[in-house]
């Protein structure tokens, strides 16, 4: 079933200068934006792949660069570019020799074509991209991740109240609005169920809570 309301998801980007001390900033920044974009599972490859681009700016065209950092979705992976003037150095993998110079340049890159899906490099006459995509198991771009909890509550709610209204003809920011309403109104209505069943609301709440704190707090989200 289709979700009542996606995540928007769009392309942001921030012009910063490359400095070592900037590095720890600019993955806090990543870690707030991933997390707006429900994106948590993605955040700490995310950071690796942001740091390590950024370190090879600093450590291969200078401290001191105007460097800018761009994320956005292509499809369903998460894009992280960072652009630099300097055209002329390109970042490569290392060969793995023990000592050698060019090895030990190659390695940061290294660590992104671990985790990331792809990567690359986009030069240009006076300045280049330097890129990677990491998978979010979305199913579109405007999805959600959570799993089975997710997807249960979307089914229940897309048969519940304001939640059937047309997304198309709501704009983002109200229909946003209208399923965090919907959200509200669903749980309203359950803990009236809890009360008129002879049990304690706010010990339903307080169970609830628990449960989901404990889910989050945990290796990964449980199947059921």
């Amino acid at each position: 079933m289709e979700c009542i309301a996606g995540v928007l998801r769009k392309p942001w980007s921030l012009p910063f200068v490359a400095e070592p001390q900037g590095v720890a900033a600019i993955r806090r920044l990543m870690r707030i934006h991933l997390g707006l974009w429900g994106l948590h599972e993605v955040i700490e490859p995310a950071q690796l792949c942001v740091s390590e681009l950024v370190s090879n700016v600093i450590n291969h065209v200078g401290v001191g660069t105007p460097t800018t950092l761009a994320v956005s979705m292509n499809g369903t992976r998460l894009r992280i570019e960072v652009r630099d003037p300097d055209a002329r150095t390109l970042p490569t993998l290392s060969n793995g020799a023990c000592g050698d110079s060019e090895a030990e340049t190659g390695r940061g890159m290294e660590l992104v074509d671990a985790v990331a899906v792809r990567w690359g490099v986009q030069p240009h006459a006076d300045w280049k991209v330097t890129w990677c995509e990491l998978a979010t198991g979305l199913t579109s771009d405007s999805g959600h991740t959570g799993g089975l909890p997710v997807s249960r509550a979307e089914a229940i709610l897309g048969l519940y109240g304001p939640a059937q209204l047309p997304r198309a003809a709501v704009p983002g920011a109200l229909a946003r609005a209208i399923a965090e309403e919907t959200v509200s109104a669903l749980i309203a209505d359950l803990l009236h169920w809890v009360r008129a069943h002879g049990r304690d609301a706010d010990d339903v709440l307080d169970r609830a809570q628990s449960r989901f704190e404990a889910e989050m707090s945990g290796p990964g989200m449980p199947p059921s």
